[in-house]
């Protein structure tokens, strides 16, 4: 795997090249010192992936993000020596496209890279999604019947993304009034070291109530949930929320197909299904039995999306009724 380094700081530098150089297989391709500096590399030899800064001189890693992805996409990874100091400028480089964010490794006193690990588990997930095809057709898709279905319950929308997603969740969610009162539940990839603070970044884009999910929570009208932990987010039979581990080799992680098949089976209301921008195929399965179970089921559209791969890959399934932009999204939940 080819890597690229984009940072200002030496030390840094250092400290990702240390990392790096540890498994045989990641070969430092280039690095670069600012954003202006990555995007004409990059236009030259574009690596696999980009670890990157998000403040740097000349042009930040929001920036490089963002023409990075509209001139010459490449997997990157955010990293940055602290996130909640940065997290308006964090979600938007994730709404541009970056797929995730860790924190910068540090030297320690032996010349070992503090945080490491986590930076490489960041790569190695990574890695697994890039070489993942779109999903085929399943055979024999049978409808999952909720012995529940026939209850009153308040309808239920269920949102699932991954690259680019925050931005797309915050023009769906900036639309909905104090007095909306239908359940929102969003499963968005993201580590679980910034789960709150996208709650946090969240509750500014919209006039909602945003929280976490926690066990044995029961979505409520008006509010907003949020997977909040690397394990899946599901919903039990008693329609109470939980979180499982299983299964254990979904790179997706927490992982929409878990959490959208689980509301097909469980949630007796009526439901709206969402599937956004993100590479690979997580949600398409999951979209096409909900669809199989009764609910609506919409996909955002191709040119909207950072990238149209999660959304492609549920249309081939045939589990989409409708393709929209976040914007035309929004004004379909006023309509529920």
């Amino acid at each position: 795997m080819k890597i690229a380094i984009v940072n200002d700081m030496l030390l840094a530098i250092e400290a990702l090249r240390r990392v790096l150089t540890s498994v045989p297989d990641y070969e430092l391709l280039w690095v670069a010192r600012n954003g202006a500096e990555a995007l004409n590399k990059c236009a030259v030899v574009r690596p696999d992936l980009i670890l990157m800064d998000v403040f740097m001189p000349v042009m930040d890693g929001v920036e490089a993000t963002r023409q990075i992805m509209r001139d010459c996409p490449c997997a990157i990874l955010l990293v940055t020596s602290s996130i909640n100091t940065h997290l308006p400028k964090v979600f938007e480089a994730l709404g541009y496209g970056a797929l995730d964010v860790v924190i910068t490794p540090i030297l320690g006193y032996y010349g070992t890279a503090e945080g490491g690990e986590t930076l490489l588990e960041k790569i190695r997930t990574i890695h697994k999604l890039l070489g993942k095809p779109l999903s085929k057709k399943p055979k024999n898709l049978i409808p999952v019947k909720s012995c529940y279905r026939n209850q009153p319950y308040p309808p239920l929308v269920a949102i699932g993304a991954s690259t680019g997603g925050p931005t797309a969740i915050a023009k769906i969610l900036s639309q909905l009034p104090q007095d909306f009162r239908i359940s929102v539940a969003i499963v968005q990839h993201i580590d679980v070291q910034f789960s709150a603070s996208f709650v946090q970044w969240l509750s500014q884009q919209t006039r909602l109530k945003v929280e976490l999910a926690e066990v044995g929570m029961t979505p409520q009208p008006g509010k907003i949930i949020v997977a909040g932990t690397n394990d899946h987010l599901f919903m039990r039979p008693d329609r109470t929320l939980g979180y499982t581990k299983h299964p254990l080799n979904n790179p997706y992680r927490p992982s929409v197909d878990v959490f959208f098949t689980s509301l097909a089976e469980n949630w007796p209301g009526q439901g709206l299904g969402v599937l956004l921008t993100g590479m690979g195929r997580d949600g398409a399965v999951g979209l096409s039995v909900l669809r199989g179970a009764g609910w609506q089921t919409i996909a955002q559209d191709a040119n909207s999306c950072i990238v149209y791969g999660m959304p492609k890959a549920a249309v081939e399934l045939g589990a989409v009724q409708q393709s929209l932009t976040p914007e035309a999204i929004g004004i379909k939940l006023l309509s529920l």
